[in-house]
Order: structure tokens, then sequence, then C-alpha cells
């Protein structure tokens, strides 16, 4: 039988799904999480391999000749030098769309947070005491923002976009997109605009897009400078999109309403990252993907394309 060997398993599965017809496609080797001097090893003579978030590049490439296949169990694939990988006559695959409804969900879950502060007055009310002691009937500390007739754009219009769109669509925001399809592939309620317009004219931003060299940073100081000060920037797509610096000294500086997030440059958060203490800050712990029936999407993609792999057939390939 065919070695799969799947380097950091735990945040896929830890151990509420059933590995169903993944493992029937081979000797499958779980480990729950590999550190970088362990991959050679664990590899071993495994020509599959499947990674999260354990790095593989030219090093364990030339370490590992006989790998001829590597599936990412994500949408993004940065961890994986696909370049070299491409040399070494490397397959990959990634598991695209597998999070598109989760993630959509959790954009809506961000900016519902910063419009209406649910999680704030909770613990207000039940951990500090606040409204009981209130003359009034009603109690308010943060303005109110109705989502009807907000100004939201998306950037980077692929299948995370569209399905934002789609959950704010009911809730009557006037939505734009920053992407290279032209106006007439977009849908008729979603107007295209450019990256500066998006941040200086649109009363939230969305990033939906991936991330590379191109885009690295991409929101900085001379972007936030210009922007709406009544910006709600949200980021579940990746934390190197932005300089976490200037965004934070925006927030300090009243540049900017909210920053929301599901995402960091470095995860798990280091203890000196400038969110962490910058005001107006909602960050998640990158679990916008995390919820069952995503994570069981992702066993059957990655099943799909280890079996089309097999078959001659590869899907999912993304070099």
């Amino acid at each position: 039988m065919e070695k799969i060997v799947y380097l950091d398993c735990y945040t896929v599965n830890p151990g509420d799904l059933d590995w169903g017809e993944l493992a029937e496609l081979g000797n499958l080797v779980c480990y729950e999480r590999t550190e970088a001097a362990d991959v050679v090893a664990r590899i071993d003579d495994a020509r599959i391999v499947i990674t999260n978030k354990v790095r593989l590049g030219e090093e364990t490439f030339a370490a590992c000749p006989q790998l001829k296949l590597i599936c990412v169990a994500a949408t993004g694939y940065d961890v994986v030098d696909v370049k070299a990988a491409r040399c070494h006559g490397i397959t990959v695959c990634n598991c695209a769309g597998y999070s598109t409804k989760a993630v959509g969900q959790t954009v809506v879950a961000h900016l519902l947070e910063v419009c209406n502060q649910v999680g704030s007055y909770t613990q207000g009310i039940c951990h500090e005491g606040e409204w009981t002691g209130s003359k009034d009937f009603c109690y308010w500390k943060h303005p109110i923002i109705e989502l009807d007739g907000l100004k939201v754009a998306i950037v980077g219009f692929g299948n995370i976009g569209q399905a934002v769109a789609e959950r704010l669509r009911p809730f009557g925001v006037r939505l734009f997109a920053v992407t290279s399809k032209p106006q007439e592939a977009l849908p008729a309620d979603v107007q295209r605009l450019s990256l500066e317009e998006a941040f200086a004219t649109c009363d939230a931003v969305s990033l939906n897009c991936p991330l590379d060299d191109r885009n690295r940073g991409f929101v900085n100081d001379e972007l936030l400078h210009r922007c709406n000060p009544n910006l709600i920037l949200i980021n579940t797509a990746r934390g190197g999109l932005i300089d976490e610096a200037a965004v934070a000294h925006a927030l300090t500086d009243n540049r900017l309403r909210a920053y929301c997030c599901d995402v960091l440059s470095h995860e798990p958060a280091l203890a000196d990252n400038p969110l962490l203490t910058a005001p107006r800050v909602y960050i998640t712990p990158h679990i916008a993907w995390a919820a069952p029936g995503a994570r069981r999407r992702i066993i059957e993609i990655l099943t799909q394309n280890i079996r089309g792999y097999l078959a001659g057939t590869p899907c999912g390939v993304v070099n």
C-alpha cells in the first residue's frame, strides 16, 4: 500500500472526525504536529505527504527524492515552495473551496461585532456590573452602526470574496470589489473600484485575496494615511497582507475605526505584536475555517486529490 504521511493533522482533525476514505487509500501515518527538524525523518520513504502549516522547500525536496505528491490541507499553499517542487517533479495540490462558507460567515461576524458590540456589552454587564446602576432602561457606550446602506469593499473577488458578498446582501449594504475582473464579469450590484478608492471612500474593507510577493504588506502606512478614518478593516485572508505596526499606529491615531482579523503575520501571536495592545482591535485565533463541516470537506478533498493522483489524473494542482 502507498504510504501517506500527514505532518500536522491535529488542527484538521483533533479527534472529532473520521479519516474515512482517506485512510483507505494507503498506509496513513498521522502526526499531530511536526517540528522543522523532524520533517525529513518523518517523511522517510513516503511518496505522498500532507501538510497544513509545516513548511516544505528545497532542502526537504533534495533530501526526499522519492517524494512525488504534496497535498496542502488548506486553500493557501504558501507553505510550499511550489517552484522548487516543480523542479523536483513533485505535484502540489491544495484544498480550494473547503472553507468558503465558513470564512464568509466570519467576515460578517466581525463586522457585526464592530457595529453592535455584543461581546463588549456582555462582558460589561455580566462581569463588570454595568447597566445595573443605570438610571435608564437602555444603556450604551458605543455608537451603533446600521449595516443598511454601508459601503463595503471586498479585496479579491474569488470564491470567498463572492461568499462574503452573498452573506452581506441581505443587510442592504452597497457592495464594491477590488479585483482584476472587468466590471462586466461582476454581479450587477457590485461596483468595481481601485484599492485606493476602496480605502478612501468605503465604510468597510474586507481582505479576501491570496498572499504573494506582490501584495505582501500592501496595507501600509502610506495607504492608511489616505483612508477613511471611519473605515472598518477586516482581514480573514493572511496576516502578511498588512503592516501590523502601521495598522496599530492608525488605530492609536484614530485614522482607522477598527481592525478585525482572524490571521496574524506570526501565529500563534507573539507577545510583542503591536495589535495586541492597540485600541479597537478584534482578533479571532485563525478559526474562520475550523467549523466541523469545513474540516470534513478538507478530508474529502484530500481524498479526491490523492485518488486522482494515483489514477494518473491529479486534481487541485497549483504548480
